[in-house]
């Protein structure tokens, strides 16, 4: 994935959907949620969104 492609508002909602499984599982406390997904929203590029997830376990489901 090439980190300077303008994401679409599609990507950002997904990256939102991850998060909210994140904080679901326990991964995130709501405060990093709630900067995360103010993050994901306001992504310009790919590299923006793949910095919110990188820390996160795989999703497995």
């Amino acid at each position: 994935m090439h980190r300077d492609l303008r994401v679409s508002d599609a990507e950002r909602q997904a990256v939102a959907r991850r998060l909210e499984r994140a904080l679901r599982d326990g991964t995130l406390t709501i405060v990093e949620f709630d900067d995360r997904v103010a993050g994901a929203y306001a992504a310009k590029n790919r590299g923006e969104l793949e910095d919110l997830t990188e820390d996160l376990p795989p999703d497995l489901w």
